[in-house]
């Protein structure tokens, strides 16, 4: 018997999406002017597409195209597999080879303290490293009680880095440009010690380009996105029409943070592999079929399970994560949360989420256009993958 969402359960999830379809200009409601959300099982899909793509504008469908943030991580995670895949990388060599830059690290004492108290790493950085996010640098939970900013943090500002706070694609450099800058700069921690969000996906979006000698938007298209047939998902869109307008919360509604001719229309200098892509509902699901099919067309069936299976120690754990309780119920594979239930994904900061469950050949992609207001998902997101979970038969 093939597997299906019940009556019922497509019900509910038009329920729980049409709920907060909205304005947003009540601060005490939580509201986005419009969403495209799927859910897949087996061969059975169910899409709300709903509100609109802009506050008083045209209605959102279907195909309609969204900034998915940190979702880009599980695609650039990818795209560096089929590279080793093709033999230009090893999971576990030194990255000195294409990525000089990342060559003998210093390390700071304290993560607070000055660029010059330092000692020497104790090994290189590996690609293995650079895909669990344990190379050594990047966002800490501390960074955000510290009463200014960290040494290490005002000097990643000054090279325009935007690796340690939200992306801002217009005023990171070259890749060559950034990937000096963050040479210039100790790490955080040894190599291998402990998880650091965000910056490792971005440097491996560097080495993909450099490993396969094309630009990593060139990498992304050729190993990933033209094998699944996902002609909507890049670092850029010509399809303005079909790109909503980008809102924060503020205390007074809904601020517009980027419109369909803003950031997105045109090609970065950098190409951001923690934050850059745009995608649609559908583009992810091929993608996540890919995942929970074993990889083809993309990948070996190997490196799939490597990159959907926590790969943490409990000590990196313990060490890491955005808050006390981050990896309670989780590890990291390659660039993926991975729950403990086997069940993976992630969220993107711009008002995303994307689950995979190969327990019940399930997926779920909530798309919306307005900012999370903090690191934990909205209630639109886990109400709906709620309700997803109710409507499998």
């Amino acid at each position: 018997m093939s597997a299906e969402l019940t009556t019922d359960g497509r019900e509910r999830l038009h329920e729980v999406a049409a709920r907060y379809i909205g304005d947003g200009r009540d601060p005490e409601r939580f509201q986005v002017p419009g969403l495209v959300g799927l859910v897949a099982v087996g061969d059975a899909v169910h899409v709300e597409a709903l509100g609109t793509m802009a506050v008083g504008g045209a209605p959102v469908r279907r195909d309609t195209i969204f900034r998915i943030a940190s979702d880009t991580k599980p695609m650039t995670a990818a795209a560096v597999l089929a590279l080793v895949a093709e033999g230009r990388l090893e999971l576990d060599e030194p990255v000195d080879r294409l990525l000089p830059e990342l060559a003998s690290r210093r390390v700071l004492r304290q993560l607070d303290g000055p660029l010059d108290d330092t000692v020497p790493a104790e090994r290189a950085i590996t690609v293995r490293d650079l895909l669990t996010f344990t190379f050594g640098f990047g966002l800490a939970v501390e960074m955000f009680f510290a009463p200014e900013p960290w040494p290490v943090v005002a000097a990643a500002n000054e090279h325009h880095l935007e690796t340690l706070g939200p992306p801002n694609r217009d005023a990171q450099p070259d890749p060559d440009t950034w990937m000096a800058g963050l040479g210039s700069l100790p790490l955080l921690a040894q190599p291998g010690e402990r998880w650091f969000y965000n910056t490792a996906a971005s440097v491996l979006g560097v080495l993909a380009a450099r490993a396969a000698g094309e630009s990593f938007g060139e990498v992304l298209q050729t190993r990933v996105f033209e094998p699944l047939g996902m002609g909507d998902t890049g670092l850029w869109t010509t399809q303005t029409g079909r790109l909503v307008t980008a809102y924060r919360p503020s205390q007074d509604g809904l601020v517009v943070w980027d419109e369909p001719d803003g950031s997105w229309s045109r090609p970065p200098r950098f190409g951001d592999g923690a934050a850059d892509l745009v995608s649609t509902a559908d583009d992810m699901l091929a993608f996540s079929r890919m995942l929970l099919g074993g990889g083809t067309p993309v990948l070996p069936s190997a490196l799939v399970r490597q990159m959907t299976t926590g790969q943490l120690t409990a000590e990196q754990k313990a060490h890491g994560g955005l808050g006390p309780d981050f990896f309670q119920d989780k590890s990291w594979g390659f660039g993926l949360a991975v729950q403990n239930d086997g069940s993976y994904g992630w969220a993107g900061g711009f008002g995303s989420t994307w689950l995979m469950d190969p327990n019940h050949d399930l997926t779920v992609v909530m798309l919306t256009q307005r900012m999370f207001a903090g690191p934990d998902a909205d209630p639109l997101h886990t109400e709906f993958q709620a309700a997803a979970y109710e409507a499998l038969a």
